[in-house]
């Protein structure tokens, strides 16, 4: 292991010394200040910071117009509030484009965390408004027109990227059909956030490559074409895409956020289609989706989709018994189970709005969308009903859900709400107010109910229990800012499960509590946050439902010198320290002989530096907790396209390295080395998957060409 991390070490000392090419101008990296906004960093409140991340990647190279810009484009940013989107419109309508992002400085809506979120994905264009109605006006109209246009005035990217174990799991030597390294492949082409189109092939680690069912390489692709704004066509996607409609009930594979992110985007949900372009296997529909501007205030969407799962089968009569979601295809088994099923989607919606895009002749937008989706599996789903938990579990071949999303947003109030039923006429519905009482003081309250005969395959929302069925909830919370350098959020959510659920032999109860509170300084912040929830599971014996209470405690500090709030280093050096504490505690639930207490600690330290086109980052982190019930989880920086929030739990530590070097304004290389050192364990996880060493380290490669 040492001859190993030294040669990776020698290696990384050479690529530096190699990169004295000429300068090109950078920005500080954007996710850095999306960490403090995406704050969950996997610690299970439900955010999909993979999906989210994964979006704004897209949105961070193909930046929006500000001046041009649609309610429906801002939409797609899901830190921004519906008063945030508004403001920014009007702004734009009534004293003309702005010349400066500097400008957002004017908008009192706009808090200083959205305003240096903002600038990352947005930029000044042209000089002249865009008509109402439409998104942009200096892009031709028509298709013939607009996509040779398009074609002649964007850009290529290729992008590769490779992860390199120095350690061998027990599958690399008998198990796995294919090479220990996890490699992907992209290629894209974006126009002016018109036009994009791209293929990106993805292998996991000891899946086979153009061998065995994968005889055309790659184990998994996204291939994608999305066209935007051509007249009244708003939107085109064939390949991959997702679908975002109403709140989620009927059909979301996208993502949806977590309950503090819920809070700082006051409730707002993310509509409408997006490519999926990303080396994730799950989630996303295959085939043809369109969006059409019928009138200025009415929209269409419909899509059809025909694309293969993996599935376990049931021996007797081949019908599928689970679905399978974690994508891998490594061991003869797991072949076996790839592209068993098929499953068909057809669905469509119409959304009718009483204010087009740029009209604001009304203070006030309201809204009314009708959804409604079609599913078909190939073989029928037939799991396992014995257990009293899995008896409303989806049964058969055809689904059929509906529903009917409405809303009503002006500079103060925000409300919206889906109501949607399946072929069962089982009910499901959610509700989120939000009231801007001040600028300073916002308040959001949400009510959930979702009936346990309540099915639907694609559908995704808030949810304490992980599913749109089952479960009766309320949740309010508040932001406040009493200060310029003052924020503080606090949410309380309350969840009631009336059937049985997994490990849960009886009606259940869930209670979640969280308070953050910021400071912001010109060069320091700091931040704390405490989260309480209590969940109930069965006792040993399963006669009686024990309470299973949890306490964590984040604080954190940041400095950061040499950044301005555009978020570039404006030509100096940017240097960024970040200082965590995490630490959890598990009461004991139940008598001695049933649970223990158990808790964890979790110290790292981070520092990130940047002088224009190159950018270094180094952290440490040191964790000791009592079992993988205490575990923690922290964010850590990484390539493009790979978003890392591990867990850490028993006795170890975790250090990494990674360094970013944009040669020159085509040409960019990053490599990242990172290795864990357990303390307490001779031996790392089990099965196929273990390594017969207490510590692991990997190598990321990435190369990126863009002309």
């Amino acid at each position: 292991m040492n001859g190993f991390m030294l040669s990776a070490f020698r290696l990384l000392f050479i690529l530096l010394l190699l990169l004295v090419v000429p300068p090109a101008g950078a920005q500080t990296d954007w996710r850095q200040d999306i960490r403090q906004w995406l704050t969950v960093e996997g610690d299970g409140d439900g955010a999909d910071a993979d999906d989210v991340l994964e979006l704004l990647t897209d949105l961070a190279e193909s930046k929006l117009d500000i001046n041009h810009v649609s309610r429906e484009d801002l939409r797609r940013l899901p830190f921004l509030t519906d008063q945030h989107i508004e403001a920014i419109l009007e702004y734009v309508n009534r004293y003309g484009p702005m010349r400066s992002l500097s400008e957002l400085q004017m908008l009192p809506a706009l808090d200083a965390d959205t305003r240096r979120l903002l600038v990352h994905f947005v930029t000044v264009g042209g000089s002249a408004p865009a008509a109402p109605g439409s998104s942009s006006s200096f892009v031709p109209s028509g298709f013939a027109t607009g996509l040779p246009f398009l074609l002649a005035d964007g850009r290529h990217t290729l992008m590769a990227t490779v992860r390199i174990p120095f350690y061998r799991r027990r599958g690399d030597d008998d198990g796995y059909l294919g090479y220990p390294y996890r490699h992907d492949l992209r290629y894209q082409f974006v126009s002016r956030d018109r036009l994009k189109f791209g293929i990106t092939g993805a292998q996991d680690a000891g899946e086979p490559f153009f061998a065995n069912k994968n005889t055309l390489g790659y184990d998994h692709y996204a291939y994608y074409f999305q066209l935007r704004h051509q007249g009244r066509l708003e939107q085109l996607n064939v390949g991959t895409y997702r679908v975002q409609l109403g709140m989620g009930l009927v059909i979301n594979s996208g993502f949806h956020l977590g309950k503090l992110a819920s809070l700082q985007s006051l409730g707002r949900s993310a509509q409408g289609l997006s490519a999926h372009t990303s080396r994730s296997s799950q989630g996303y529909l295959r085939g043809a989706a369109a969006t059409i501007r019928l009138t200025d205030g009415l929209r269409l969407t419909a899509f059809a989709s025909y694309r293969p799962l993996d599935a376990t089968l049931n021996d007797s009569d081949g019908t599928v018994r689970t679905v399978l979601t974690d994508g891998y295809h490594r061991t003869a088994s797991e072949l076996d189970r790839k592209h068993n099923t098929y499953l068909t989607d057809v669905g469509a919606s119409i959304a009718l709005s009483s204010r087009t895009a740029r009209d604001f002749s009304r203070s006030s937008r309201s809204f009314l969308t009708l959804t409604v989706l079609s599913s078909h599996f190939s073989r029928p789903l037939q799991p396992p009903t014995s257990a009293a938990y899995r008896r409303y579990a989806m049964t058969g071949s055809h689904f059929f859900n509906a529903s009917l999303a409405y809303g009503y947003v002006n500079s103060r109030l925000s409300f919206s709400g889906e109501t949607a039923v399946n072929g069962d006429a089982a009910l499901a519905t959610l509700h989120v107010l939000s009231v801007k009482t001040t600028d300073q003081l916002s308040l959001m309250f949400l009510h959930r109910y979702f009936d346990r005969r309540y099915t639907a395959f694609h559908g995704y929302a808030f949810a304490e229990g992980g599913a749109v069925q089952n479960e009766h909830g309320v949740y309010a919370g508040v932001s406040w800012q009493p200060s310029r350098s003052l924020y503080v959020q606090a949410y309380a959510d309350y969840a009631h499960f009336p059937w049985l659920r997994y490990q849960v032999g009886a009606a259940s109860d869930a209670l979640d509590f969280t308070l953050r509170v910021r400071t912001l300084f010109k060069y320091i912040g700091l931040e704390g946050r405490y989260r309480y929830r209590l969940r109930q599971r069965d006792d040993a014996d399963h006669t009686v439902l024990l309470n299973h209470p949890e306490h964590r405690l984040r604080l954190q500090a940041t400095v950061s010198v040499g950044q301005v709030s555009g978020g570039s280093a404006n030509g100096s050096a940017a240097l960024t320290l970040i200082t965590q504490a995490d630490g959890v505690y598990l009461p004991a639930a139940g008598s001695a002989a049933e649970a223990s207490a158990s808790s964890g600690i979790l110290l790292s330290q981070q520092a990130a530096w940047q002088h224009r086109w190159f950018r270094i980052t180094a952290s440490i982190a040191w964790f000791h907790t009592d079992d993988y019930d205490s575990r923690l989880y922290r964010y850590e920086p990484s390539v493009l396209h790979d978003f890392s929030f591990p867990a850490y739990y028993g006795h170890g530590l975790r250090y990494a390295f990674m360094a970013r070097a944009d040669i020159t304004k085509r040409f960019m290389t990053a490599i990242k080395i990172g290795t864990t050192d357990y303390f307490d364990r001779a031996v790392i996880s089990s099965g196929l998957q273990q390594i017969d060493a207490s510590s692991q380290t990997d190598l990321l490669l990435q190369l990126r060409y863009t002309f």
